[in-house]
């Protein structure tokens, strides 16, 4: 296969975006994607996973302002400060992310369309998650029929989460 923007040399470079629920494939060659600015490494120095991670958390290279503003705070455990984690794209250690909270949520966002994790629950131990998921929903339906003057629907409403709250104790 070929280069799909110059038609000359062979496509190393194989980029798949969803956009819209469509999926849209680009096949490039390694000097046309540079070109386009379409890599996410340098093409002299290859393919790089920490390159790659970091990539999610915005690393761009040649930022003088992440020097002064992430290397300040510091991972009191580890002491990794974002500058590195952008970099490598690893985090230090689980209190990394409560350390860098606010710097981490533009990212997480971007990579999972949410901050918070609504994928898989495992089928063992699961139960309270399944639980407090099903009580945020309910609380969410109640203030939904509270506004709407709906008062037997959120009665009823109230009445399960308080059964719900009584089998999670």
């Amino acid at each position: 296969m070929f280069c799909q923007e110059c038609k000359e040399r062979p496509a190393t470079v194989h980029l798949t975006q969803m956009f819209n629920g469509n999926k849209i494939e680009t096949h490039l060659c390694e000097q046309c994607a540079a070109q386009k600015g379409a890599v996410m490494f340098d093409v002299d120095n290859k393919f790089s996973i920490s390159n790659l991670l970091g990539s999610f958390f915005g690393n761009n290279y040649n930022m003088p302002e992440l020097m002064s503003n992430s290397q300040s705070s510091k991972c009191p455990d580890c002491g990794m400060n974002f500058y590195d984690i952008r970099q490598t794209g690893k985090l230090g250690c689980a209190r990394c992310y409560t350390s860098f909270e606010r710097e981490l949520q533009p990212s997480l966002r971007r990579i999972h369309g949410n901050r918070q994790h609504i994928g898989k629950i495992p089928l063992r131990g699961g139960e309270k998650v399944l639980l407090k998921r099903q009580i945020e929903k309910l609380k969410f339906d109640l203030q939904q029929s509270v506004a709407n003057e709906e008062y037997e629907k959120a009665a009823q409403i109230r009445d399960q989460i308080k059964e719900i709250e009584k089998k999670d104790v």
